[in-house]
């Protein structure tokens, strides 16, 4: 994601929402991400739930009507009713078969759109870090976590599928079975109490072995990756062994995790045995008696071992599985993604930023500003007292990596300083609300942000929606991407594959995007990199002809000479002066000059920019 797009972000794209990212600093639980999930969809469930009930028709009538055919058709001598008892349990059967078919429309409506919303949600979240400079856009995380997204939405379908029949079987048998014979009802209910409880237990085991399983998978990646891309170095090194060693002991911490898992697995077995055997053993057993004493018929103990049986033994076995199975895997990994979607806590506001300010102009000041990319990092920008009036053409220079795109960063707003301040129009930078910072202040990367859409989408992106195609028409003209428009089709043209595009013409698009936007300060990080001398030319005097001012982050001399004022940086200090100041007061921006020449100036260009002669 490149800088431009971030500094665009919130013009509107008519995108579909995404759900909403967590709070900073505050990971919801897995299931409260997964209700966050759900709760848009809930006509689609409510749907899929009412069918559900239907499917439970031969759960919840299996019993009573296997009872009513051994009563009051084959003990009674009426084999003719009992068959048909059975029949009507048969086309429960069928109704149940109808009711699934109608169901899964609605319960796929329910879980395809959720993998689209968590991908939105990480890659959303990936850029949003990028942007505030919290860390860099790690693309193979965000590919693992797309992995664990599509394994989520698969699991998530598995329980909505499975568990919602099966517990509402479940329930439906229990209701049926007391409906049937409160004693058996009775029997049954100790036993089932019992072994949920001990399940609930387990649970929690279940989920610490699960997480440890997927943690120790996910290093056990990660460093594999990195040790098959330095296998040259590693053969180079002779350091075969200790990778072969490292690369074991990760091997069998993953198989530890995946044994100790399995072990904890199998104890849903015995739940199952004391909520399902036990009582319907206790229930043969106890038949005789009470049958004689007159509490049970035969018919009744045929049909509660029904119950028991085909309903509540297979369908509590089915649960245990699936939700001691998938619904640990579900809970660890939306832990996961959830933790990954949650941005990291912004620090507190200083107090002159606390409330919301509007700027007044465009004049930036920087006040004893510092900015380092850790504790105890040395500062890139160190103590810097600046003042760039508004309609000034500055260029900032210095050698590579001194920091100079940073302090573009930190003049945008898109990096916080670490000590002191930036003052946009007399506000305080972090106070200016943020729809009007983007309008105010434009920056343009090396990279060029141009996506897929009309000319005309991407030459508006910045400007207001009235804004008329005639006034793009001017912009383009002025930064001298006239021919490349026209080569596109003009205003009405489509960009199908801005990577189709080179490096050079996506600066011009960039460059006449700005210019037609309302910023009033523009800051080139390198822009124009891609463009030849006089094309940059072109594009550098449009912009700083136009209302406001331009900062010109320099690669070539150039636009230092153009600018009104050029900013040195070393590293250590700061000086600022024009070109000629500069040439006579620091030999640092001497060598520069010296260096720029001999890169590529051409003595015949350089007296064409009107250098004197000891500076060609």
């Amino acid at each position: 994601m490149h800088v431009h797009a971030v500094t665009e972000a919130g013009q509107g794209s008519g995108t579909t929402p995404s759900p909403p990212i967590p709070d900073r600093g505050h990971a919801p639980s897995p299931w409260r991400l997964l209700a966050d999930l759900l709760r848009p969809r809930r006509r689609p469930l409510a749907l899929a739930m009412t069918w559900s009930l239907v499917e439970a028709a031969p759960a919840l009538l299996s019993g009573l009507l296997v009872a009513a055919a051994v009563d009051q058709g084959f003990l009674a001598g009426r084999p003719g009713a009992g068959m048909a008892w059975l029949g009507l349990m048969g086309a429960t059967m069928l109704v149940k078969a109808v009711a699934t078919r109608l169901m899964f429309p609605h319960l796929a409506a329910v879980v395809e759109p959720v993998r689209d919303d968590l991908v939105r949600a990480v890659v959303k979240a990936t850029v949003v870090r990028a942007a505030d400079g919290g860390e860099t856009p790690d693309a193979a995380a965000v590919n693992r976590l797309t992995r664990q997204i599509e394994t989520l939405r698969s699991l998530l379908s598995a329980m909505l599928r499975n568990s919602r029949e099966l517990g509402i079987s479940v329930i439906a048998a229990l209701v049926g079975l007391l409906v049937l014979s409160p004693v058996a009802a009775a029997l049954v209910a100790g036993p089932l109490v019992a072994a949920l409880a001990v399940f609930a237990r387990l649970l929690g085991v279940l989920v610490a072995r699960q997480r440890e399983l997927v943690l120790s998978e996910e290093t056990l990646t990660a460093q594999t990756a990195h040790i098959v891309a330095g296998l040259r170095d590693i053969a180079a090194c002779g350091a075969q062994d200790p990778a072969k060693a490292a690369l074991r002991t990760l091997v069998d911490a993953q198989a530890r995790a995946s044994r100790a898992l399995a072990w904890a697995g199998t104890s849903r077995r015995l739940v199952v045995m004391l909520g399902a055997h036990v009582p319907l053993i206790g229930l043969l057993l106890a038949a005789p008696l009470l049958i004689r004493h007159g509490h049970l018929t035969a018919g009744e103990v045929v049909g509660a071992a029904t119950y028991l049986f085909t309903g509540l033994e297979p369908a509590l076995r089915a649960i245990l599985d699936s939700v001691g199975s998938w619904g640990v895997t579900l809970t660890v990994t939306a832990r996961r993604i959830a933790g990954t979607i949650t941005l990291p806590a912004l620090p507190a506001p200083s107090r002159d930023s606390a409330r919301d300010s509007v700027p007044t102009g465009h004049e930036l000041r920087a006040e004893h500003l510092t900015f380092s990319y850790s504790p105890q990092a040395t500062p890139v920008v160190r103590d810097l007292d600046l003042t760039i009036g508004e309609g000034e053409h500055l260029a900032v220079v210095g050698p590579s990596g001194v920091g100079k795109s940073t302090l573009a960063m930190l003049m945008t707003g898109l990096r916080r300083p670490t000590g002191g301040r930036i003052r946009l129009g007399g506000a305080p930078l972090g106070s200016v609300p943020e729809a009007r910072l983007r309008s105010s202040v434009a920056l343009v990367p090396q990279e060029a942000y141009v996506f897929a859409g009309t000319v005309r989408e991407n030459l508006a992106y910045l400007c207001p929606e009235t804004t008329g195609d005639e006034w793009l028409r001017t912009a383009v003209d002025a930064v001298g991407a006239g021919a490349l428009v026209e080569r596109l089709g003009g205003i009405d043209g489509t960009i199908e594959e801005p990577s189709a595009l080179s490096a050079g013409e996506r600066q011009l698009i960039a460059l006449a995007r700005v210019h037609a936007s309302p910023a009033g300060v523009v800051i080139l990080d390198e822009a124009t990199c891609h463009l030849d001398p006089a094309a940059e030319l072109r594009a550098e005097m449009a912009l700083a002809a136009r209302p406001g001012t331009l900062i010109v982050i320099a690669h070539r001399i150039s636009s230092a000479i153009r600018a009104r004022r050029v900013l040195l940086m070393d590293g250590s200090a700061v000086l600022t002066g024009t070109h000629v100041e500069l040439i006579d007061r620091s030999p640092l921006y001497a060598d520069l000059v010296g260096h720029w020449h001999n890169d590529g100036m051409r003595d015949g260009e350089a007296a064409g920019r009107g250098l004197p002669a000891r500076e060609r």
